[in-house]
């Protein structure tokens, strides 16, 4: 009922009926593969913890690669893919939290130092297969909760756009700083974030590159809930324990 619901909820410009040969979650993931070829192998910034007893059915993706801010390069990237197929291949799986093991930090955006050494063809794949990664995490069937505490910039925020909840901590900061590099936010932030606070907000937030504080990002709509700093977590799986029993 509840994946049914997330059908329904999701903006008719992003729904498609699943009339193909490949369900949508399979349609994003080989645009994803078309655009950059991931190989399986485990990622190191990357990993999945499904929960047990009572809270079975709550699966958990972590996000850890401290030397760097949890900044999305070609390892945490494939890890995001794997990890995310392997979700939606999962009976079992009721709800998704992405959380950060690195204190202070949900996800920086991209490794801009990683892609500097990238040709430009490289570049264009690598962006384009971000894309489709988040469109995969947007349309997996079962609800997804962002974990926010610290900072969430860039495609860090773009994940956590794609998620259908967001849930942080008051000392969160969070903002699309592209232009400020000569650059957009190219993989859905500037159609993901106008949809969730309106055109307005997110023209002034993309424009500008300003951050925005939990508090304001709760005033905006950008997160459904904000708690004390250290709580988002407790919050969320609150919230996903709720869910967990809808099914």
């Amino acid at each position: 009922m509840v994946a049914a619901l997330k059908a329904v909820c999701r903006s008719p410009r992003h729904y498609k009926p699943r009339t193909s040969a490949f369900p949508e979650s399979q349609q994003w993931l080989y645009i994803a593969r078309r655009g950059l070829i991931l190989d399986q192998a485990p990622s190191h910034s990357v990993s999945l913890h499904r929960l047990s007893d009572s809270d079975s059915g709550i699966v958990e993706v972590s996000l850890e690669r401290p030397e760097v801010r949890n900044a999305i390069g070609k390892d945490m990237l494939r890890g995001l893919q794997n990890t995310f197929e392997a979700i939606s291949k999962d009976s079992s799986a009721n709800v998704l939290m992405i959380r950060s093991k690195v204190p202070k930090v949900f996800c920086a955006g991209a490794d801009l130092k990683e892609r500097k050494m990238m040709s430009s063809s490289e570049v264009r794949d690598f962006v384009n297969t971000l894309r489709a990664t988040f469109s995969f995490l947007e349309v997996l069937c079962i609800p997804t909760i962002a974990v926010i505490e610290g900072a969430a910039l860039g495609g860090g925020l773009e994940m956590a756009l794609s998620c259908d909840l967001r849930i942080c901590g008051e000392e969160a900061v969070m903002g699309l700083p592209e232009t400020g590099l000569a650059i957009i936010p190219g993989a859905g932030g500037t159609q993901r974030l106008p949809r969730i606070v309106g055109k307005a907000f997110a023209k002034e937030l993309i424009f500008t590159g300003r951050k925005i504080g939990g508090r304001e990002a709760m005033s905006i709509g950008l997160v459904n809930y904000c708690v004390p700093a250290g709580e988002a977590h407790l919050k969320a799986l609150e919230i996903a324990r709720n869910i967990n029993e809808k099914f």
